[in-house]
């Protein structure tokens, strides 16, 4: 099946320039060009919903014979935006649609992580459930991918990883998902943590996780070769939280980047937060960011309150970055509801951009930075703004989202409920409302 998305406005294009015409089949873009009007030819009514001879991967069945002519979707002047992503998820914690909860953590971080193994077995749904929960919202708002983090610790063994694996695994026609085994209440601190994390790598675990080597675990030489000697066992990437500042996180990025590149995982490895890059002297930033660089490894960032990462140094060097939403209204704290858009918002807001061309980047890292980031694409040669690999050109995932806006920047900061999601093609949200595609 093929369909052409007509009048529609690309990103990053402004409300003054013309529309273009935008064809897909096989669940790829295949031509762009510039809007005709067919007064001749019958439109379909604005979108379509996910039909019953649709295959497994989402895409629409045919009977042998293409149609003469392609199904139409009238986007009626509307700006097509890359499909968004939440690359930095905790979907086995999060409590969205779950009744309120005051905060009872102790604001430090033992505190919150000893917090949410107290409170965690009392949600209203099973960790399957509120995950599917969870990620309905998310691709509700536009996101047609999730990196989540699955809680493995001496507390709950395996059982919130498979729940998150499974709630991942029923909607994989509808969205692309990597699960990281990650070891929140450290590695070294908790014994049987080690053979844990082997068990969730040979159970579908897509990367192995790490935390605050040295200043959580307060054992970082055996923290990290543990992570790296699981990433090696296995062939799979890591992705490490790394909350610490200062010279403790430069030295944990120090060590990081040099087992990437000795190990060759240039391209597979991800540092989440990476605090030390807002908490130590421009000169030596530039000096991490340029290890970083080197070594191939990605960013995540949440748009914290405190501590953006320096984007535009990072873009300079084509460091992969992108945006998550970390936990939503979790037992770590009330805020997230699943928008991404919003993230987008907050990431902008809390780096205090106002150019227009500021606020797109941001836009950038929320779609096809976070592309870049799963797809362990090595970020040499192979900028940000690569559509045809990560965004909206020729021969990339039709995965995009269709929304009223003047443009990028007004889209970011009003959030429009507007919204039509379409994943390889194939609508599979519209105006806040998942339409469907749980196996």
């Amino acid at each position: 099946m093929t369909t052409m998305f007509t009048d529609v406005r690309l990103f990053p294009r402004h409300h003054d320039d013309p529309t273009v015409d935008v064809e897909v089949a096989g669940g790829r873009i295949v031509s762009i060009s510039p809007h005709r009007r067919r007064d001749e030819q019958t439109t379909a009514a604005g979108h379509r919903r996910p039909t019953e001879d649709s295959t497994s991967d989402g895409h629409r069945a045919t009977g042998g014979f293409a149609p003469a002519e392609p199904e139409l979707v009238d986007g009626r002047g509307r700006l097509l935006l890359p499909g968004l992503g939440d690359v930095h998820a905790h979907l086995d914690s999060n409590r969205m649609g779950q009744t309120f909860r005051p905060h009872t953590a102790d604001g430090t971080l033992h505190g919150y992580i000893m917090n949410d193994r107290a409170n965690w077995r009392h949600g209203q749904r099973s960790v399957r459930d509120q995950a599917a929960f969870a990620i309905a919202a998310i691709i509700s708002s536009g996101g047609t991918r999730i990196r989540s983090h699955a809680q493995i610790d001496a507390d709950c063994g395996l059982e919130r990883f498979e729940g998150v694996r499974d709630a991942l695994t029923a909607h994989a026609d509808v969205l692309d998902s990597q699960i990281v085994a990650f070891p929140q209440a450290g590695i070294v601190r908790e014994s049987g943590v080690r053979d844990l994390l082997d068990a969730a790598l040979s159970e579908g675990a897509d990367l192995v996780g790490g935390l605050d080597p040295l200043q959580y675990d307060r054992d970082p030489v055996r923290h990290l070769d543990i992570v790296f000697a699981l990433a090696e066992r296995h062939g799979k990437g890591a992705d490490i939280h790394l909350h610490e500042g200062g010279s403790a996180g430069a030295y944990s990025i120090e060590e990081i980047a040099h087992r990437t590149r000795t190990l060759g995982l240039e391209g597979r490895v991800t540092i989440s937060h990476a605090f030390a890059l807002h908490t130590n002297p421009e000169s030596e930033v530039r000096r991490l960011v340029e290890l970083i660089a080197e070594a191939g490894i990605s960013l995540t960032t949440v748009a914290p309150a405190k501590g953006a990462l320096p984007q535009r140094l990072l873009a300079e060097h084509r460091v992969a970055v992108g945006l998550g939403e970390d936990g939503q209204r979790d037992y770590w704290s009330p805020y997230g509801d699943g928008d991404l858009l919003r993230r987008t918002w907050q990431l902008a807001f809390t780096n205090g951009f106002r150019r227009d061309e500021d606020i797109e980047h941001c836009l950038d890292v929320a779609s096809r930075g976070g592309a870049q980031v799963m797809a362990g694409a090595r970020p040499e040669g192979r900028p940000l703004t690569e559509d045809t690999a990560f965004g909206l050109g020729v021969g990339a995932p039709a995965d995009f989202v269709l929304v009223e806006s003047d443009t990028v920047t007004s889209a970011i900061m009003d959030a429009p409920a507007d919204r039509d999601v379409y994943k390889g093609g194939v609508l599979v949200a519209s105006g806040g409302e998942f339409l469907g595609g749980v196996r």
